[in-house]
């Protein structure tokens, strides 16, 4: 309890700290002004700073002091600021040296200035009584001393007399804050403890009293705590508390941390709350919180401890199942995202600690996006459920697999010193979650890409090294997939010069760097213009001529397509209103361009701007559109036939071939790509194959082929051999200028004229 007070004795003095520093400083001030027309100023103002410097001093150690008022704090605690008192009592001191050398006003002026000052500080450090006795002791001692000296002898007695009663209302201040404190205190142990009584009684509460002795043996056992133990009170009544507690690894000496814990505490006789330790009553393992205080008598000899239990297991399940919410994925069950970088953290300190190595496999599903376009999310979310089976039969000790979100996984490996391993464990994950998988009577194929990183070569940090294993990845996938690459210091300057790229990209349009060039297509018999397709070509100040094939999948990805696209969609439309009313424009849109709901009033809007009958305009699509179904792309492409544009499919026959698309859409004509063109050119079988069946079957459907990459007469030969309607290739005209198609179109006007 002692403790306890002392603990508010000093908690008393930090809360006024700053008021006594203040009261110093401003008693200073006023001392000084009072003494400087009789003394030197510099020893004058000189006293005036080391008087606050010191008040200042005083304070912040007050308020440094880390004790609470519901704390304890020690004896020597609130010997200790006796000094304090004493030094700023030394301070005021030494103005009563100047006694003889100021007049009496002066004199008495000051001594009112130390009577505020000592009453203050009477009344509000009484708390800190040791202290405030000193200050008063040492001011009245000096005052009276010095008034003696030059005879004044009423004002010295005086002087003691009034320190005396400042001393005796000081005292009589703190004897009633301590009593009012230990009040406070029983009260507070006599509510707690009657509380635990009654809850003694409530046959669904978990709580019990529990008391040792100086031995710490039980005693005093309670019925609800006996109860809890499986015991009866007679047994449990002077057993170690340790041993009731430790139950039968008693014997073994196999203890539980908590237990150990809470060993330390009560030998070291210390105060202790919420300390957690399994309990194994009748068979079954049972967690329990304990608190509790040392008692002491009132000679302050050690006498036990008394304390409260409670049992906590059905709240620690409900953390546990939280925990594990918070660091499992919900589907797989695999841990997530966030729990693989605190392995991954883990093992890279160890890797650390030990010179060694450890890697970080990041693993992305190819081909798993059309599984969830074509089939929906329930037959995808079963897909990585069994994803997520075979990766956790590939790990091994010392290796951890999970799961970071949507189709992508990846693996810790904790011991990485065996290069091969690593790359072995690598191609095993490729081959495994390649395999095809029965998933509802659907026969699923997909693959797997890897990027792998090794820590500390590739990265120092988790975050490097996940970034690094990222790079690798999408190096990987860059290679279509289904294989692993290793991180690269390469592959980082490669991701920097993108992001430049990309940040350049962003502004190309506003900078006027972007322009179109207008390939023409011809009539494959007759050599006759029948349009031009619009080409994007970018001329950045800083990177030169970027070719189509590298920003135009960085635009898709920056999400800058569609601005870029309704940029294009303008330009061309306008130039094509300048030529002839024969000449159509074919302008390429990307998948990304008609999953946005606003493609159609981009397409209406560029014609209606541009005064271009919309049998003039047509779009070329890939067939990769038709892997976003499920996101609407089918369905702007048939709002935007409905307004009389035409429509081509591009590059048949390199991607995810299927006659399905040409039955459901109503195409105008397909392209040929130059690949087969160039193959078929050269004999190849399989182009010649090909290309036949592609005409064959656009001319059963009514629709118009283009042959692109036609290059020499030879190859112009053939594909009109062939049957194709229409020819694009550098051999009619490669891409050109704005003005020279402009000037193309219109001379084969005035020609005809």
């Amino acid at each position: 309890m002692w403790a306890r007070i002392r603990a508010t004795q000093l908690q008393a003095g930090r809360g006024l700290a700053v008021f006594m520093f203040a009261a110093n400083a401003l008693g200073a001030a006023m001392a000084v002004m009072l003494f400087a027309p009789f003394a030197p100023l510099i020893q004058v103002v000189g006293w005036g700073i080391a008087t606050a410097l010191v008040a200042a001093g005083v304070a912040l150690r007050r308020l440094r002091s880390h004790h609470r008022e519901d704390g304890y704090a020690r004896l020597a605690d609130i010997r200790s600021t006796v000094w304090e008192g004493a030094a700023l009592a030394a301070l005021w001191s030494v103005p009563w040296l100047l006694i003889g050398a100021v007049p009496a006003g002066t004199i008495a002026g000051f001594g009112l200035v130390l009577a505020i000052l000592m009453t203050g500080a009477a009344y509000a450090m009484a708390p800190l009584m040791l202290a405030t006795m000193a200050f008063l002791g040492g001011i009245t001692v000096a005052a009276a001393s010095a008034l003696t000296l030059v005879g004044a002898y009423a004002a010295a007695g005086g002087a003691a007399c009034f320190a005396l009663l400042l001393g005796a209302i000081c005292a009589s201040r703190a004897k009633s804050l301590v009593a009012l404190r230990a009040a406070e205190i029983a009260l507070e142990e006599r509510d707690e403890t009657v509380s635990l009584l009654l809850r003694e009684f409530e046959e669904t509460d978990a709580d019990w009293l529990w008391e040792t002795d100086t031995a710490r043996r039980v005693i005093k056992a309670s019925p609800r705590f006996a109860l809890a133990c499986g015991l009866d009170p007679v047994t449990i009544d002077g057993m170690p508390f340790l041993q009731v507690l430790a139950g039968p690894a008693w014997e073994s000496g196999n203890f539980a941390a908590g237990l150990r814990l809470l060993a330390e505490k009560l030998k070291a006789r210390e105060s202790f709350r919420d300390v957690r330790l399994p309990v194994t009553v009748a068979g079954v393992e049972r967690w329990w919180e304990l608190s509790a205080s040392p008692r002491f008598d009132d000679r302050g000899q050690f006498c036990g401890f008394r304390g409260v239990g409670s049992d906590v297991t059905e709240q620690r399940a409900s953390a546990d199942k939280i925990n594990r919410m918070a660091r499992y994925d919900t589907l797989t069950g695999l841990p997530n995202r966030l729990h693989v970088n605190e392995t991954l953290a883990r093992a890279m300190a160890e890797a650390d600690r030990w010179g060694g190595r450890c890697a970080f496999m990041m693993i992305d599903l190819d081909r798993f996006k059309a599984v969830n376009d074509t089939l929906g999310h329930p037959i995808g979310d079963r897909l990585l459920s069994r994803v997520s089976e075979r990766l956790g039969q590939l790990m091994g000790k010392g290796e951890m697999c999970g799961r970071l979100g949507g189709d992508e996984f990846a693996v810790v490996v904790t011991d990485a010193n065996d290069p091969n391993i690593v790359e072995a464990l690598a191609r095993r994950i490729i081959e495994t979650l390649s395999q095809p998988y029965e998933v509802d009577q659907h026969t699923l194929y997909i693959g797997a890409s890897v990027g792998l990183a090794v820590a500390p070569r590739d990265g120092r940090t988790a975050e490097m090294l996940i970034r690094s294993a990222d790079l690798a990845l999408y190096r990987s996938k860059d290679k279509g997939g289904g294989v692993f690459h290793a991180y690269e210091p390469q592959l980082h300057v490669r991701a920097e010069e993108r992001r430049v790229l990309e940040m350049a990209l962003r502004k190309a349009l506003e900078k006027n760097e972007m322009h179109l060039a207008y390939q023409p297509v011809v009539d494959a018999d007759s050599g006759r213009l029948t349009g031009f397709e619009a080409l994007l070509r970018w001329e950045s100040p800083e990177f030169g001529n970027v070719s189509p094939a590298k920003f135009i999948p960085l635009a898709e990805e920056a999400r800058l397509i569609g601005p870029i696209g309704e940029w294009v969609m303008r330009t061309a439309c306008l130039e094509a209103a300048r030529w002839p009313d024969d000449i159509r424009v074919a302008v390429n849109v990307s998948p990304d361009q008609l999953q946005n709901p606003g493609f159609v009033t981009t397409v209406t809007s560029a014609l209606a701007g541009s005064g271009l009958s919309a049998g003039r305009l047509e779009l070329e699509v890939t067939e990769s559109v038709f892997m976003h179904e499920g996101l609407g792309a089918i369905k702007t492409l048939e709002r935007v036939l409905d307004l009389g544009i035409r429509l081509s499919l591009d590059d048949f026959g390199t991607g995810y071939s299927s006659l399905g698309y040409l039955s459901r859409t109503r195409f105008s004509s397909i392209k040929i790509d130059r690949s087969f063109v160039q193959a078929a050119a050269k004999g190849v079988r399989e182009a010649v194959a090909i290309i036949s069946a592609v005409v064959a079957l656009a001319k059963s459907l009514g629709m118009a082929t283009t042959a692109e990459g036609v290059e020499t007469e030879a190859e112009h030969r053939m594909i009109q051999d062939f049957g194709c309607t229409k020819v694009q290739g550098y051999y009619f005209g490669r891409p050109l200028p704005v003005e020279e198609a402009r000037e193309l179109a219109n001379r084969r006007m005035q020609a005809a004229a």
